[in-house]
C-alpha cells in the first residue's frame, strides 16, 4: 500500500499517515493480509477503530469494563488498565496477555506498549489473524468481520462505507 492510497482510504490520518504506513504495510505482511480483498476489510475496521489511525487508546476510561470476568478483568483496576488500544482497540486481561504472548511483549506490566505504532499495527494484524478474519474478508462478509472485532454491529455503516472506498482504491 502506498501512501497516497492510505490517505485516500482515511482522509482524516494526513498527519499520522507517514508514520503509521511503514508498520501497516509490516503487519499486513507478518499476519497474511496479503490480497485487496483482505486489506480492505482489515483497513476500514482500523479505520473506524482508530478514527481514522488519530487514537491507539480508547477515548472512554474504561471504567465500564470492571470487573468484567469475559474479559478477564478480575483484578481491581483492570477494566482502566487494559481498556482498549491499539488500532483495532485490544481490551481486557485476558486479550492483552494473548496479545503479548504471541508479539513478545509484556502488556500485562506495561499495557501502554499498544500505543506504540509498530505495536499498534501489530496488535491489530495478531487480532484479526487469531479470530480468522482473513477468511471471513476472503467471504466478502463484513458484518461478520465487525462482529468479531466489535462484538456487534457499531458503526457498521462507517465500517462499510471506508471498506468501499478502500476496495476501489487498492484494486
Amino acid at each position: 500500500m502506498t501512501l497516497d492510497q492510505l490517505i485516500k482510504i482515511m482522509p482524516n490520518a494526513r498527519a499520522k499517515a507517514g508514520i503509521f504506513l511503514p508498520a501497516l504495510n509490516a503487519a499486513m505482511l507478518e499476519f497474511g493480509i496479503n490480497t485487496p480483498a483482505r486489506q480492505a476489510s482489515f483497513l476500514a475496521q482500523l479505520a473506524h477503530e482508530s478514527g481514522q489511525l488519530l487514537y491507539v487508546r480508547e477515548l472512554a476510561s474504561g471504567a465500564a469494563y470492571e470487573g468484567r470476568k469475559d474479559l478477564g478483568n478480575v483484578q481491581p483496576g483492570d477494566g482502566v488498565r487494559f481498556r482498549g488500544r491499539g488500532l483495532i482497540q485490544v481490551t481486557g486481561r485476558t486479550n492483552y496477555a494473548a496479545c503479548g504472548k504471541a508479539l513478545g511483549l509484556d502488556l500485562l506490566a506495561q499495557p501502554a506498549l499498544l500505543e506504540q505504532t509498530v505495536n499498534a499495527c501489530r496488535s491489530a494484524g495478531w487480532f484479526w489473524q487469531s479470530r480468522g478474519l482473513n477468511a471471513l474478508a476472503d467471504a466478502g462478509d463484513q458484518v461478520a468481520v465487525t462482529r468479531k472485532v466489535n462484538g456487534g454491529t457499531n458503526g457498521l455503516a462507517e465500517r462499510l462505507a471506508f471498506f468501499k472506498v478502500a476496495q476501489k482504491v487498492l484494486a
